[in-house]
């Protein structure tokens, strides 16, 4: 039975690069996988879409039918995409692969924060994982890093599935920016003590949100990754291989 991989981010984090460049591993290794966007509102995407919501549900269009602005539209369009949901796993029935690689909607919210979409998650299949996209920009800072930490764990305790968190656009980072982030993100203590070099009301909440995240034993780290360079890519194959499989490796053909 074949994985479903959900990439999840923030805007701009990297979601739909890192669909095409974890396409383009598995076809390189001979692997099967198949391509699905669950944006309605997508433009043109850089990989082909074997499956693509815009079937189902087309943003332009439901502002027009329903006499909304974007974000209404957007709203609408991402219960209507659950609503198809029963019809979209049919498809993916008549698809023999090792993976779904899911490209979800740009703006997170709209996938993680929708009751609809919580069902429609489990309508396409509980065999799922969800990367989780930490972009670089927001990271290298601390408090931004703790922001980032806690919408990862709350997308995982409303889906309730297994998540890997992944630095994405690693590349845009330094060698010493990467370091510091990944130790960050194993390392609570260190990532205390750089926020409190500043002393503001923005860094106590910060800290006090660590201790949750600590508490709740949410300390994954990070494993950075690059569309561009291609490295990360094996890292998150591996962590869906331990997750279903013990670590198995899939049979290339």
């Amino acid at each position: 039975m074949a994985i479903n991989l959900y990439f999840v981010g923030t805007a701009g984090s990297g979601k739909t690069t890192l669909t095409k460049a974890f396409k383009d591993w598995m076809d390189r290794q001979g692997y099967n996988a198949v391509t699905i966007n669950l944006d309605p509102g997508a433009d043109d995407l850089p990989y082909m879409v074997d499956i693509d919501v815009r079937d189902w549900v087309y943003l332009p269009e439901v502002m027009s039918e329903h006499g909304l602005g974007p974000n209404g539209a957007q709203i609408v369009s991402a219960d209507m995409v659950a609503m198809n949901a029963g019809e979209l796993r049919e498809v993916m029935d008549g698809y023999e692969c090792d993976y779904f690689l899911i490209d979800t909607p740009g703006q997170m919210e709209l996938f993680t924060f929708r009751e609809s979409s919580r069902e429609m998650l489990h309508t396409l299949g509980k065999r799922s994982l969800i990367a989780f996209l930490f972009d670089p920009i927001i990271s290298k800072q601390p408090s931004g890093l703790v922001s980032l930490m806690t919408l990862a764990a709350t997308t995982q305790f409303r889906f309730d599935v297994p998540y890997y968190p992944v630095l994405s656009k690693a590349d845009v980072l330094t060698d010493d920016e990467r370091k510091k982030v990944k130790k960050w993100a194993e390392d609570f203590w260190r990532l205390d003590t750089s926020l409190r070099e500043r002393a503001t009301t923005e860094i106590q909440v910060s800290i006090e949100l660590i201790k949750s995240l600590q508490n709740m034993g949410l300390q994954k780290g990070l494993t950075p990754v690059s569309s561009q360079e291609m490295f990360g890519i094996e890292e998150i194959y591996t962590a869906v291989q331990d997750a279903f499989f013990g670590g198995e490796d899939l049979s290339a053909d």
